[in-house]
């Protein structure tokens, strides 16, 4: 079904400063088009719809952001081109794919480096972050938000996994970011991208062997319903999205209305961590009810196996592992 949900208000004779002048609201009014892989059960669209409500109502109208979940439009990779190429377009995707125009993106998205949420907005309210937003600008992509965290990635298969061994020719589905590629074939699986949209049928039919995703996916998209019940804690990967918009098209909205839209997606990212750190037990629990079995792995296997992806890629700061390994060490 399609679904879009689309946002709108009039308020006939309202007004808003911009620098010095005082024009009608309705001088002023951008519609721009939000897309996210996401589905309408899933926390994460639904902290987006909130959002985009707010900064409609708080704009009088004038910023209308219609929502569009599920890769009803460009997503991945294909997202985030429409916002570099200058369209009045949001792309919420995981910071990996950032990493394709700054590679420095890719080292703060390497796989089991945080052992928190927290962990992780800490580090991107660091100078460190700051200067990598800084860099994505120049390339076209203006970065409203990190942290629109929707848990740890595990590993979702029909046998038990505990070591990278057991991984051995199992094709397990990942998105289409190098970062998750390179990562499910280091730790011995064979990465099998696919569009999500695809990824529930391929698992009932076996043309793949699992899939990787967090508690609230497997919840939110009912995958338990499939083969597979097993879910190995490998926590591979923190699950994270930001935002996106382009730099031409943010420079265009005025200031007052910058400042709104900023606010609301800096308050909707910390309050989705914070419902998300109060409901994953209970997401847990309601997954083991539905059959699903939890495990536990060698965790010292898998770093071991995913230790290549710690050297610097080409085009990445010299250094950059050891300054993010330095901040992670200062915090705890």
């Amino acid at each position: 079904m399609n679904v879009k949900k689309t946002l709108s208000i009039i308020c006939a004779g309202a007004f808003l400063a911009i620098g010095s002048q005082a024009v009608a609201a309705d001088d002023y009014k951008l519609t721009l088009k939000l897309s996210h892989v996401f589905s309408p059960a899933e926390q994460l669209t639904k902290s987006m719809d909130a959002v985009a409500e707010a900064i409609l109502e708080r704009t009088d109208g004038a910023i209308v952001i219609q929502t569009f979940p599920q890769a009803q439009l460009p997503a991945y990779k294909e997202g985030v081109e429409q916002v570099v190429r200058g369209a009045k377009f949001i792309s919420v995707e995981d910071p990996s794919f950032i990493g394709d125009y700054v590679p420095d993106f890719k080292a703060l998205y390497a796989p089991m480096l945080y052992r928190s949420f927290d962990e992780y907005v800490t580090l991107t309210e660091t100078q460190l972050v700051a200067d990598m937003k800084a860099q994505a600008e120049e390339q076209g992509i203006k970065i409203l938000a990190l942290h629109y965290i929707y848990g740890f990635r595990n590993l979702i298969t029909q046998k038990v996994i505990t070591t990278p061994a057991d991984l051995s020719g199992m094709k397990i589905r990942t998105p289409g970011s190098k970062s998750y590629i390179d990562t499910l074939n280091a730790m011995g699986a064979v990465a099998t991208p696919l569009p999500w949209g695809e990824t529930l049928s391929a698992v009932q039919q076996g043309v793949v062997d699992g899939l990787e995703g967090s508690e609230f996916t497997n919840i939110g998209t009912k995958v338990y319903e499939g083969p597979t019940k097993n879910v190995a804690n490998t926590r591979h990967i923190l699950g994270t999205c930001g935002v996106y918009i382009s730099p031409q098209v943010w420079a265009e909205i005025p200031e007052n209305y910058q400042v709104i839209i900023q606010e609301e997606f800096s308050k909707g990212e910390d309050e989705m961590v914070a419902l998300l750190k109060s409901q994953h037990g209970g997401v847990v629990e309601e997954l083991e009810s539905y059959g699903v079995v939890f495990n536990e792995v060698d965790g010292d296997a898998f770093r071991q196996a995913l230790a290549p992806l710690y050297n610097e890629q080409e085009g990445m700061t010299p250094g950059i592992f050891e300054a993010i390994f330095t901040e992670l060490d200062a915090m705890r």
